[in-house]
Formats: C-alpha cells, structure tokens, sequence
C-alpha cells in the first residue's frame, strides 16, 4: 500500500496480472471485463484496477504486508522495475489506464514519490495514489501533483476528525478511504482515535464523516493467493451503506475470485 522465497509471479500488493503463462486465463477474463464483455458465468463487469508498489523509485513485489522484504518486480512487461515503464506495458497489453499506486516512500518514511506520480500523471495516467497521508494539506499536495483520488490510508489516520477534514478539503469524489486490515483486525497507529474500534464501527465512522469510498484491503493476505478475505466485510458494508461505492484486493487467484468480488457488490478490484 504492499523478498522471501515466494516465487515472483506478479506485481503488488494484490494479484498478478505481470504473471506470463499460468495466468493466461486470468488475464482474459480481466480483458473481458474491463471492456464490459460478460459471458454465461460471469456477472455484472467489475472493473479491475491493476497495482504499483513503490519503493524507492522501483516497483516491488508485495507479499503478505511484509514490507521490509519487498524486492523489485521482474515482469515481462517491461526491463527492469522503473515505474513509467511497467505502466505503459500494462496499458500497451491490457488496455487499462486506471492505476492505484502505493507509495511505500510516503507511507513508511513521508517521502511520497510525487516526481513518479507526476511522470505518470504526464503520460496520461488516471491514478489513485496512496501515499499515507496524515494530514488534509498532504492529500491537496497529491491532487496538484496529478493525482485523480488519494487513498487515505487507516494505517496512519489519526481518528474520524482528521478524515472528515480531508474529505471536506478533497471533496468526496476526490478521496477513497482505505479501510486497512491486517489478519482481520483494523490496522492503526497507536495513537490513533480509530484505536479499540471494530472494522464495521470505523466504516460507519468514516461514512458518517461524509466518506463515499472505501477500499477494504487486508495486508495479511495479499500477494499470497489465498483468495479475497475481505467479501463478507464488504457484503456487510454494502448492505448498511448502498451508496457507498466499494473496492477491495489481495489474494485474488483466478477468475472465481473476480466473479465472487462483483456477487459480493464490489465496485473494484485492485490486481496486480
């Protein structure tokens, strides 16, 4: 937001569209769904959101929120991690210009990588950054940096209050609050006024506080191929809130996931 022995199949901090054969039947499926395709098995068209992981300068490969580990993708998309690079081989193979972006420099140090996001804002990128914000003036930094929506982040959130100022600064249509869970449990800072909170306790907080947008991402799953832990959660939210619009990711393995995400009344599913 996302090495060990895992073999490298992918990108991010969510599935793997880098992967080359074993995953061919993924990929077309995504094709298919993208361009709003359908066929007998599938339901309604989920649009995928394919995935950069950032660190220092080169995108990596996430696996399992263990973000110490994180090594540079090899991908037969592009040479080398360089971010711009990848980007275009994800749009040259797969048609997709929608990008969810985690800035590891900006969530684990507040460096955030905004020469990248400007590059790929530049090339026509339509980006959803997370880039651990803590405050309303870094989620305005990001939007005069190219910026379509910033991703503000659980993990460093510090409470409702400063939510609900960052969706007044951005706009509603601006910010997608990043519900992050690790194992289940919400991922906060210690200090933290989310702290002692259920995952549907601060959704609701976060809807009331005028937040129309909600990634439930859970770090402990993803890269892993696992499968999506997080539908019942979102099953839960879309009842209580149907005009939420609703993304989750991690662990997504084959189509069976994708078509469960949209049953579920996912909105968007992050791969990778």
């Amino acid at each position: 937001h996302s090495d060990d022995s895992v073999p490298d199949r992918g990108l991010g901090e969510t599935a793997s569209l880098m992967s080359p054969p074993a995953s061919r039947e993924r990929l077309s499926v995504s094709r298919r769904r993208i361009r709003g395709e359908t066929t007998d098995r599938m339901p309604a068209p989920l649009p995928l959101i394919p995935v950069l992981d950032l660190r220092h300068a080169r995108v990596v490969r996430g696996v399992a929120g263990d973000r110490d580990h994180y090594r540079p993708i090899e991908t037969p998309l592009a040479e080398g991690a360089d971010p711009l690079a990848i980007a275009r081989g994800i749009r040259r193979r797969y048609g997709l210009n929608r990008l969810y972006v985690a800035d590891l420099d900006g969530i684990l140090d507040r460096s955030p990588a905004l020469n990248i996001v400007r590059q790929l804002a530049a090339d026509g990128f339509d980006l959803a950054v997370d880039a651990g914000v803590r405050h309303p003036e870094d989620a305005a930094n990001l939007l005069r940096n190219g910026v379509r929506q910033v991703i503000a982040p659980l993990e460093t959130s510090g409470g409702p209050a400063v939510l609900e100022a960052m969706v007044a600064h951005c706009g509603q249509d601006r910010l997608i609050f990043s519900l992050d869970l690790s194992g289940g449990r919400p991922l906060v800072p210690a200090d933290s006024a989310w702290a002692g909170l259920t995952p549907h306790e601060i959704a609701s907080r976060a809807h009331g506080g005028g937040v129309r947008s909600i990634l439930v991402l859970d770090l402990a799953f993803v890269g892993i191929d696992r499968g999506l832990t997080t539908l019942d959660l979102c099953r839960d939210l879309r009842r209580s809130s149907p005009d939420l619009t609703l993304w989750t990711g991690g662990g997504v393995r084959h189509p069976d996931d994708v078509r469960r995400a949209a049953a579920a009344g996912v909105d968007g599913l992050l791969v990778a």
